[in-house]
């Protein structure tokens, strides 16, 4: 049961962290739909850009097999310095991807071929180059962890980016709340990722050797 909730935490709080920043980007995108750029070509696509992301973060969970846990858990520096660096770089840094879709209109398609369709490339591109700091976080954290734990966390992600396409919705419909995400948003998430860092150091007892140096 431990070892549940600890994949859990760390699913939740790993997605919570490096996905923040993709409700601004995907209520822009709600915001935009019309009779060419529908509900689906942003969940497909959502989901199409994040499973690249997890395929390119899962050599860390391989690394993981054949590495000590203590120096898997080092990784764990990896979202500290991230947060660090979000903490303080400087606002001029701090910009929001501007989204926007020119759309044609297309001949009628089977439901399936209508969702391979440029829109959903384009989110799906944009979900993608938006990953950078998940793959830094992910790498570490999957290096970090079991198969159980890996499985566990992975249909954490895939529940929450159906979450966060829900709630992003939400917010589309609700233009006041967007200026409050966007404003707090980028304060909360570096000690988040800090957090994360220093849970994956102690929890592989890979402060041990940090403290040896």
């Amino acid at each position: 049961m431990n070892e549940l909730s600890a994949a859990l935490t760390k699913g939740i709080t790993s997605f919570v962290a490096t996905n923040l920043d993709d409700i601004v980007i995907l209520t822009i995108f709600f915001s935009q739909i019309n009779a060419n750029f529908r509900v689906r070509h942003i969940l497909v696509g959502q989901y199409l850009g994040f499973l690249v992301i997890i395929l390119a973060s899962l050599p860390g969970f391989l690394g993981g097999l054949v590495l000590p846990k203590a120096w898997i858990g080092l990784l764990g520096l990896v979202p500290i310095g991230i947060g660090v660096y979000q903490l303080f770089k400087s606002d001029d840094d701090d910009t929001i991807q501007t989204v926007t879709c020119e759309l044609s209109a297309k001949p009628r398609q089977t439901r399936f071929a209508s969702l391979l369709v440029p829109q959903t490339y384009h989110v799906a591109a944009v979900t993608i180059a938006n990953g950078g700091d998940n793959i830094g976080i992910y790498v570490p954290l999957f290096a970090s962890t079991n198969l159980a734990g890996l499985l566990i966390i992975l249909s954490v992600f895939l529940v929450m980016v159906a979450l966060w396409c829900a709630v992003a919705y939400y917010f589309s419909r609700h233009p006041a709340i967007m200026p409050i995400l966007t404003r707090y948003g980028n304060v909360i998430v570096p000690y988040v990722l800090i957090g994360l860092g220093l849970f994956i150091l102690i929890e592989n007892g890979s402060y041990r050797l940090l403290s040896g140096l």
